[in-house]
């Protein structure tokens, strides 16, 4: 048995670059795929979230001169590029699934409901929604934690290239050590940032735990699912 029974799968649009360092990485993009039709084989209805950073972040545009809210609808259509790569490389897999955005976009893709994005699962679809909120000034982050509490996701797991939440950045600090797991109030007083803080907000008063591993190792999806502790727990 599978250790939740209904996932939202936060990837990194940044992680989608892969080795060649910019845009989509076709074995990136492919390892991602057999990972989550491996999941979805355990009996996991899954949802998916997906960034949009390998193509454009909003908030870097603006800091170039770009209007914020122009540059955040940008960052939004990305995520839909990231989406429907990911949606054809499930279909390559042979794993059925459907691409939801968050403002209308037919026929790209269905627009998002919460009852929609069940049905889906429910039928034993992989559900990717994609436009973050449809609204500027919100992240990717924000917008998984709304989508995982909207679909009543038992878990956020937060797919990155780090295997967990550490007192300091490992990639900059050598002395830096992983929590096993971690509270949402620790985090505040810390000043980690796990995800943005309207996001671990959500997720702290809507009492949705985080589980943050490294989803770039083939393999850990499915080892987080069967109850390995490769990661960190945040939670209430």
């Amino acid at each position: 048995m599978a250790r939740f029974k209904r996932i939202l799968l936060k990837l990194s649009g940044e992680s989608l670059q892969g080795a060649q360092g910019y845009g989509i990485d076709v074995n990136r993009l492919n390892a991602y795929a057999r990972q989550i039709k491996e999941a979805h084989d355990m009996g996991v209805q899954i949802g998916i979230v997906i960034g949009g950073g390998n193509i454009f972040r909003g908030l870097q545009g603006a800091g170039k001169g770009f209007d914020r809210v122009k540059g955040d609808q940008m960052g939004m259509c990305a995520t839909v590029i990231n989406s429907l790569a990911l949606s054809s490389a499930l279909d390559a897999v042979g794993q059925p699934n459907r691409v939801l955005t968050a403002i209308r976009m037919e026929p790209v893709g269905e627009f998002y409901t919460k009852w929609r994005a069940i049905e889906a699962m429910n039928r034993g679809e992989v559900v990717i929604m994609s436009g973050g909120t449809g609204n500027p000034y919100f992240t990717t982050d924000t917008g998984s934690s709304l989508r995982g509490i909207e679909i009543e996701a038992d878990v956020m797991l937060k797919g990155t290239r780090v295997d967990g939440v550490y007192t300091a950045d490992p990639e900059k600090d050598a002395t830096a050590t992983k929590f096993a797991e971690i509270t949402y109030d620790e985090i505040y007083n810390r000043g980690l940032k796990v995800m943005d803080l309207t996001a671990t907000t959500m997720c702290k008063e809507n009492g949705l735990p985080i589980y943050v591993f490294n989803m770039d190792v083939e393999g850990n999806l499915h080892r987080v699912l069967n109850g390995e502790d490769i990661g960190t727990l945040v939670h209430n």
